[in-house]
């Protein structure tokens, strides 16, 4: 009682002005936010935007859609355009194989090359002006016996350029074209029929049309001058000529070589194929990848087979998730007699090996309904398996949660509760799956492709499993054909990877809102 009086004793020594109404005549209430509120999928995105990785993966993809887009357009090809003279080439672009960089020069690799094939490609360069040798990579000398005395001999590895390689070849023209050509050349300045040489200048040699020059024997040693040159074996019988030619001559003709003979109502010309080429096509070859073992722009095919990988690859995951994310919802919402029903039928279609069904439904329902929808069919038959086990587990997981049972108090439907409140808290998961659905898709079809046991190229064009399939038979002399559809199917798989991996951290529901 003493303590109370003492306090209201020293209460009431204090002035009353010092007492104030705290909020007087004044609004309480909360504030307003003053950002805006931020929905799931934007804090989805912050996180995603946080993983480099999954970023890296996503522009990654992005450049191979564009590719696969732009790669056609860009190509002066069409998928139709096969080239059996420059099969298996190198990446070719004259302008930048003119520069002497090391690049885009067609380059291809040859061992144990002899003095003779080292003329023979001489030859080319003195007759066309297009040097197929581009350098001598190493020299090997071997030292034998012959009659008693040493001899040597050396032998070269080298690097040639397989675009001018092909040289000056035969060819039946008729009288029409020959003339057309002639226009041509006079109207462009580029030579493409060259002098006729006649076999018996050439010691018989008939199946080498590169050989314009006098040889000593029939393995095409040259005879060469004073000086070192070549001595021009050009036939200058007139007598046998087919057609009059009154265009661009060769340095040193005076009108007197014959550039055609008569062939069964047309003429055999020796014409020079890179220029020959310029004259059917309007261009110079003009190949970024290379070629493969059918005379097939890689460039164009590899942007043409992804395009159909990656849309078959998306549609596949769209089906698959659509009918495998209904049917685990049932599954894992209802439980009981229906959930064990149902997984006893996912269980007999998942016994059923991919690869049989693939094979079973190429021999026969492709004949029905065509290759491509067999094959879709066999991806879609039980490729919705794994997404139905696994909407199964997320439903189970979440459907005692506290906040389903509220909405179930509150009266919420079956079908509000599963796609509602259930189905976006398993999102994370499910997407992340169907991202890593469409690489696996992409490496099936792929496979079957490589093998064979599926051909899609009459509805496709090709495929990057045809094109890898056609480039390990020339693995060994043309790696370049195997390697850039590997590249590209590599980036494609490691890039969905790393993008399905961010896919699923931005979207799990327990790291909403966490900035760190």
């Amino acid at each position: 009682m003493m303590n109370n009086s003492a306090n209201k004793m020293e209460y009431e020594h204090i002035p009353k002005e010092m007492f104030e109404f705290a909020h007087l005549d004044a609004k309480i209430h909360d504030a307003k936010f003053e950002t805006k509120a931020r929905g799931y999928f934007a804090d989805a995105m912050i996180r995603f935007k946080k993983s480099k990785a999954a970023v890296a993966g996503a522009w990654i993809i992005i450049a191979l859609f564009v590719f696969s887009i732009l790669s056609p357009i860009i190509s002066p090809y069409s998928i139709t355009d096969q080239d059996k003279f420059y099969v298996n080439s190198g990446p070719f672009i004259r302008e930048i194989a003119d520069l002497d960089i090391g690049l885009f020069d067609g380059a291809n690799t040859k061992t144990s090359v002899n003095d003779i094939q080292l003329a023979y490609w001489k030859g080319i360069a003195v007759e066309t002006g297009m040097d197929p040798l581009i350098k001598i990579l190493d020299t090997y000398e071997t030292v034998s016996m012959y009659r008693g005395q040493e001899k040597i001999s050396y032998t070269y590895k080298v690097s040639t350029n397989k675009y001018y390689e092909q040289g000056v070849m035969y060819r039946v023209l008729s009288y029409e074209e020959f003339e057309a050509i002639q226009d041509w050349q006079d109207e462009t300045g580029i030579q493409v029929i060259y002098p006729y040489v006649m076999p018996e200048d050439i010691q018989g040699i008939s199946d080498r049309a590169n050989i314009w020059y006098q040889v000593s024997d029939s393995r095409g040693t040259p005879v060469y001058d004073e000086n070192g040159d070549f001595i021009p074996a050009y036939s200058t019988n007139s007598a046998v000529e087919g057609a009059p030619y009154d265009s661009i001559r060769v340095p040193g003709d005076d009108g007197s070589y014959i550039y055609s003979i008569r062939k069964s109502g047309a003429v055999q010309v020796r014409m020079c194929y890179y220029n020959y080429y310029q004259y059917v096509n309007g261009h110079e070859p003009f190949y970024i990848f290379g070629t493969n073992s059918m005379g097939m722009d890689l460039f164009l095919a590899i942007g043409i087979g992804s395009r159909f990988s990656i849309i078959f690859a998306i549609i596949v995951s769209a089906i698959n998730l659509t009918i495998g994310a209904i049917y685990g919802a049932i599954q894992g919402y209802y439980g009981g007699y229906i959930d064990l029903i149902m997984d006893r039928i996912s269980d007999i279609l998942s016994g059923v090996p991919f690869i049989v069904v693939a094979v079973l439904f190429q021999l026969h329902l492709a004949q029905k309904v065509g290759i491509v929808p067999s094959f879709l069919f066999a991806f879609v038959l039980t490729g919705w398996i794994g997404m139905a086990a696994l909407t199964r587990k997320q439903f189970y997981r979440f459907k005692g949660q506290e906040f389903v049972m509220a909405a179930r108090t509150l009266g919420a439907s079956d079908w509000r509760l599963m796609f509602k409140h259930i189905f976006p808290n398993s999102l994370g998961t499910i997407v992340t799956s169907c991202a890593l659905v469409i690489p696996s898709v992409i490496s099936s079809e792929t496979s079957l492709t490589y093998l064979g046991i599926v051909n899609i190229s009459a509805f496709a064009g090709t495929s990057i499993g045809t094109l890898l399939s056609q480039g390990q038979t020339s693995i060994s002399s043309s790696p370049h054909a195997m390697f850039f559809p590997a590249l590209y199917f590599a980036l494609l798989l490691i890039a969905f990877n790393l993008f399905g991996n961010g896919l699923r951290d931005a979207f799990n529901p327990s790291t909403r809102g966490v900035e760190d």
